[in-house]
């Protein structure tokens, strides 16, 4: 079973409080995009992890694709896997690479053995996995609180704009991001902001993540003053980064010159989200 493994951008990200347990609870939404990477499960008698594209330089028994099959596996005795993973979303970019490819690999799994897993089902594993994981199962836009596995239903309308990604060559470690942003309770919420008209989006819509990541990469600030001085209609970081992403009504060539040095992804944004089948 062959799966497109789909990225994500926030639109917004607040910070309410931290947790007893460590974590931090969270304001955010999720928006799907087209930048995939590409995960095949096929059964086989042991378990085993081929790579390609992007280097996965982790150990494969720490690779998320990997515990994901070995979720399921213990649960219904499955005897292994050929797992096949092309990599082409950058890693440490906050767009939820190896958390989508532990979803689709929960996803291939389910169908390649017809578990007969539903959907509420399927995000109970993910849950385990990590806290954005259950919204790779949906792969539509989605509110999200809690650690981010809170989901519900977010109507979003960005039919019809351009969105361009840039990735610079640095990456953002997630758990010092966290260590060093501020919580903020008592706002309006991130999805009553995303309701509005986008015009209001950027003085409104905030990414709490942004003033420390400054303050350690000044460049990412820089490219986002770049993506406004050139049209963006709304700019922001995603997740923690080092990814950050313009809305336009269309994208300046000049801008993709400026950008030519990162890596670069543009996509006209249509109402189709969830076409999750690559064959």
């Amino acid at each position: 079973m062959l799966l497109l493994s789909f990225a994500k951008i926030n639109l917004g990200l607040q910070i309410i409080e931290k947790r007893p347990d460590g974590f931090h609870n969270l304001q955010t939404v999720f928006f799907p995009i087209e930048w995939a990477d590409v995960v095949e499960v096929l059964p086989a008698r042991d378990l085993r992890l081929h790579a390609s594209g992007l280097l996965v330089d982790a150990p494969a028994d720490q690779n998320l694709c990997v515990k994901a099959f070995r979720l399921l596996q213990k649960d219904f005795c499955l005897s292994g896997a050929d797992i096949y993973l092309h990599k082409q979303i950058p890693y440490g970019a906050g767009l939820g690479g190896g958390s989508s490819n532990a979803a689709a690999v929960l996803m291939a799994t389910n169908r390649a053995f017809a578990l007969g897993l539903n959907t509420l089902q399927l995000e109970k594993y993910a849950a385990q996995l990590g806290s954005d994981c259950p919204f790779f199962v949906h792969n539509v836009p989605m509110s999200a609180t809690g650690r981010g596995e809170i989901l519900s239903p977010a109507e979003v309308h960005l039919e019809g704009y351009y969105l361009l990604i840039v990735k610079p060559n640095v990456s953002v470690n997630t758990a010092a991001a966290y260590k060093n942003v501020q919580p903020q309770p008592h706002r309006p919420s991130v999805l009553s902001i995303v309701q509005q008209a986008i015009e209001t989006w950027k003085s409104a819509l905030v990414n709490d993540f942004e003033p420390s990541v400054w303050t350690q990469y000044p460049l990412l600030q820089e490219i986002k003053r770049w993506l406004y001085d050139e049209g963006a209609l709304y700019a922001s970081l995603s997740g923690s980064g080092s990814a950050l992403f313009g809305i336009f009504n269309s994208i300046p060539p000049s801008l993709t010159q400026k950008l030519q040095p990162y890596t670069v992804f543009t996509q006209k944004i249509s109402s189709c989200y969830a076409c999750q089948t690559a064959n």
